[in-house]
């Protein structure tokens, strides 16, 4: 219990900047579903392992996926923000169809940046999925507000300017 530096107050808020995405979901998903409140803040800093030419091919393959009944409408939804799509990674290792996954994920709140309420609020680091320790130094990384603002979120130069 406590993957997140051991801690289990109301709520944990967690400095996103240099964590890997998988990594840092996969920790949020078990503590969410262990009865914990997460907050994740900064999560245009996240990072995906991979250049960004790669990580844009793949994310443009997922926008062109639609709903075969009815393409119009129907889904699947795509998120464009580095917050939701952060959420959605962390929702795809949830059980979110049922009462249990849907009460977890209503535990995680993600944002850009950082919101004013948590400005001066402890921000902790999740070891486990920093990139310092996953990836060689020489290693290619792609950060999620780059690859965001790459397939249509407009929102960074704002969020850069906040901060």
């Amino acid at each position: 219990r406590g993957l997140i530096m051991g801690l289990h107050g109301k709520r944990v808020v967690v400095d996103a900047r240099a964590h890997l995405l998988g990594r840092l979901a996969s920790k949020v998903a078990k503590e969410l579903l262990s009865g914990q409140h997460i907050v994740v803040t900064r999560c245009e800093h996240i990072h995906i392992s991979g250049g960004l030419y790669r990580n844009k091919l793949k994310y443009v393959a997922f926008l062109r996926k639609k709903c075969n009944t009815n393409p119009t409408r129907g889904g699947p939804w795509h998120l464009r923000a580095p917050a939701r799509m952060f959420w959605r990674v962390v929702r795809g290792m949830l059980p979110h169809k049922t009462k249990r996954g849907a009460i977890a994920l209503a535990r995680l709140k993600t944002y850009e940046g950082v919101p004013h309420q948590y400005e001066k609020v402890k921000r902790v680091v999740v070891p486990d999925a920093l990139m310092v320790t996953h990836l060689k130094p020489a290693a290619a990384a792609t950060p999620l507000g780059r690859l965001a603002s790459e397939v249509g979120w407009k929102y960074g130069g704002i969020v850069e300017k906040l901060e």
